[in-house]
This record gives structure tokens, sequence and C-alpha cells, in this order.
């Protein structure tokens, strides 16, 4: 990213931050904050504490940078700058005026649109499963399904989900209650040869099955199992095969009496 500025000259790498930083290509996502924001230290509470070269970084971020330096230090400033910027704009983006500007790009679907089919492309909204940097990386929610995405480009995939949080994303509903889509009741429903598929058959025969191996596993246990036998041939069926396990058995081991009823000549 810096060599978009190495050819300009300082002045104009300190005069259009904010502006290069919005338009970068994968900073999509992001809205430009307020110049008063940055500039009230009491938004900026405990992030000297997070961000390398705090006051460096503050400085590039609020074009008022003036620091003569080689270009590894220049670059990792402008590294701790654009951490510095999610961090305010997890902040930012939960007060009115973020918002506001959160809304707008909202209603344009400049975070994308769902990919499940039955939200017919509602938009998305950008969030993040943690609060703490460096944990998750940004999701898209839809609030139509209620569900979450990976973004699509890898681009945004690499972004940091804390430059977010976890709770803009319910809060702008909560500010705009007019936004909250209608609950898609509409569902895929299997068909066979245009026949829909009968769940509750399906459930049975699953509940049968399963039935029937708990009675296997209760009765090679020796475990009264407690259960009606109504299917008296899948019993029966097992009786005889344990007859025959026993038969078997008993003729390998010479033990069957000629004398006995199950012997046959």
């Amino acid at each position: 990213m810096m060599d978009d500025f190495n050819s300009e000259t300082d002045s104009d790498y300190t005069s259009y931050w904010r502006d290069w930083f919005i338009s970068s290509r994968g900073n999509e996502y992001f809205c430009e904050i307020d110049e008063d924001y940055l500039t009230d230290r009491f938004n900026l509470t405990g992030l000297n504490t997070e961000v390398q070269y705090y006051q460096y970084a503050l400085d590039l971020v609020t074009d008022v940078f003036d620091l003569d330096c080689d270009d590894e230090m220049r670059e990792t400033i402008e590294k701790s700058a654009r951490h510095l910027y999610g961090l305010v704009h997890a902040r930012y983006i939960v007060t009115t005026r973020g918002l506001a500007k959160m809304l707008e790009k909202y209603k344009k679907a400049d975070f994308g649109k769902c990919p499940r089919v039955m939200c017919k492309s509602h938009p998305l909204l950008p969030m993040g499963q943690s609060d703490n940097p460096n944990v998750k990386a940004v999701k898209l929610y839809c609030a139509r399904c209620e569900d979450i995405y990976n973004p699509k480009s890898s681009r945004h995939s690499a972004i940091d989900g804390a430059y977010f949080g976890t709770s803009f994303h319910n809060i702008i509903f909560q500010v705009y209650p007019a936004l909250i889509p209608a609950k898609s009741a509409e569902r895929y429903q299997p068909r066979i040869y245009g026949f829909k598929v009968h769940a509750p058959a399906t459930l049975i025969r699953w509940q049968h099955a399963e039935r029937d191996e708990m009675r296997k596993r209760l009765r090679k246990l020796e475990i009264e199992s407690g259960f009606k036998d109504e299917d008296d041939d899948v019993d029966a069926e097992d009786s005889e095969e344990e007859e025959e396990e026993v038969d078997m058995e008993a003729l390998e081991n010479g033990e069957m009496e000629v004398g006995d009823p199950n012997h046959q000549a």
C-alpha cells in the first residue's frame, strides 16, 4: 500500500490519507470517520496501549504527520495507522453519525448480498465475532435468514472482525427498526419427480431403526429394555440368529450329543 504514496510528495502523503484508505481496494467495508471524532481524545481512550507508534499513527490518520523517516519506519507507521483506524472505526459506527453512514452503504449493498437463494439477494452487514483484534476475521450477517457468511473476496476476508465489533449489526436494527426484514418462511422442499418427500415417513423409519438397534444392544447386555414388543418378526429373527450361533459353536466344539433334539442326522 505504501507504494501508492512513495511517488507522491510528503505533503500529498499526509493530506489525503483517509481518502486514500477508504478508496483503496479491499477497504470498501469501511466508512470515513469524521475529523471531529478522531481529534476528540475521549473517543480514543485505551488505544494508545494497543497500537504501536500510536502518536505517529494518529498524526498520519489526522493528516498532521510530519516526520522525516526511512521507508521501513514509514511502512511500520502506516501499518499502525491502518490498525488504529480500524479500532476507532468499530467505535465510530455505533454512533449516530456512523450508523447513518453505514446505513447508506447497506442500502447500496456495498457489503454484498446474501448467497442464500431463498433470501433473494438481501443485502448483508459486516460483523465481528470478537471485539478483540487478531482473533476472528470479518463475517457478513444477513438479517433475513439470520445467518453469517464469509466474504467472497480474499481482500475482505483478511479484514479483522474487531474493526466492526460484535454489536454493530444488531444496533443498527435497533436504531432503524423499519429496516428489519420479514423473516422468510420459504424453505427448500425436497421433491422426487415432482412429488414432495414425505418427511414424517422418513422420521418414522429412522426412529424404528434406532429402536431396533437399541433393543439389540440391550439384549446383548441382558438388560430389560422396557419396550413393548410390537415387532415380533424382528425379535424372532434375532432369536433364530442366536440359536444358530449356539448350535454352530456346539458342533465345532463337539459338545452336541446324538440324542440332542437339536441334532440333525
